[in-house]
């Protein structure tokens, strides 16, 4: 079968993934850094904001904005450095990332809100809840970095990134989004033309660079979320992993979830690294239930 198309023989897109869904795109400016966001729902509902992980986009959500949207108002934000937001230079850490979410909820509105992390995007939701649980309501660690720092994976990460932005053809990008997956089959053509595009604007070499200082052996040391530091998350967490999540085996968010105490632990089947997208289905169930009732 044609990977880019479904078991129902219709092609298989991010646009069909938001066909029927009433969605925005803009940009705002967050602290002085001009901020783009997708968004779908209610402005007057609850905020839940979703953060994408390293070399990531607001995309990483279209097949999650629709369904949170008919509840909550459900935001996907391009952090520093990422998708089409500000480009960054020097060294980007957890701190900056924490700054601009924090910069993008003021310019929202928005006081209190449920925070939804995947990989990077969880490791600066935890370090948020931790500093800031005053703007927590509800927070999600899905396939969360920021625990544990292996040379394998933090090497992977980087020679894979690096590659796509210096030489971003349409086999490089494609083989970064297909390290994500447990199903590379589950990468769409337009997925990859939107992540080649975004690689491909000026600057946006040296803002990978500064991007992935995290993934260098002293400063991720110097970033880490230590035990001590997830004990003092007090908002109601939901630790979602999966089966072949290729940074961290499912042990290591049942030892986070243990650590948090009192926090849920969800294992997705058959996705890698963006189960929000493999299976948007069971995420939307699973994570919704969770906002609803946590």
């Amino acid at each position: 079968m044609d990977p880019t198309s479904s078991s129902t023989g219709a092609f298989s897109s991010m646009w069909a993934d938001l066909r029927g869904v009433s969605f925005a795109q803009r940009w705002v400016d967050a602290g002085g850094v001009r901020t783009r966001l997708l968004s779908s729902g209610d402005p007057d509902q609850e905020l839940v904001l979703f953060l994408h992980g390293t070399g990531g986009h607001a995309e990483a959500y279209v097949r999650n904005l629709g369904p949170h949207g008919l509840r909550f108002h459900a935001v996907a934000m391009d952090m520093i450095g990422h998708g089409f937001s500000q480009m960054a230079t020097g060294r980007l850490e957890i701190g900056d990332y924490v700054r601009h979410v924090l910069d993008t909820l003021d310019v929202l509105g928005v006081e209190r809100a449920s925070i939804s992390g995947e990989s990077l995007g969880g490791w600066v939701a935890a370090r948020l809840a931790i500093d800031h649980p005053d703007r927590i309501n509800r927070l999600v660690l899905n396939t969360a970095g920021g625990t544990r720092a292996d040379p394998v994976v933090m090497g992977r990460i980087k020679e894979l990134s690096l590659r796509a932005v210096e030489e971003p053809t349409w086999d490089f990008v494609r083989q970064r989004l297909e390290w994500l997956m447990a199903d590379p089959a589950v990468v769409t053509d337009d997925l990859v033309a939107t992540r080649q595009a975004i690689y491909a604007q000026p600057g946006m070499i040296e803002s990978m660079r500064a991007a992935l200082v995290l993934q260098d052996m002293d400063t991720r040391t110097a970033n880490l979320l230590s035990d001590g530091d997830l004990k003092r998350i007090e908002a109601p967490t939901l630790v979602l992993w999966t089966s072949h999540d290729p940074t961290a085996p499912p042990e290591e968010g049942q030892r986070i979830a243990e650590a948090i105490g009192g926090a849920e632990f969800a294992l997705m089947d058959g996705c890698g690294h963006w189960p929000q997208y493999e299976d948007a289905d069971t995420f939307n169930r699973i994570h919704m239930e969770f906002l609803v009732t946590g």
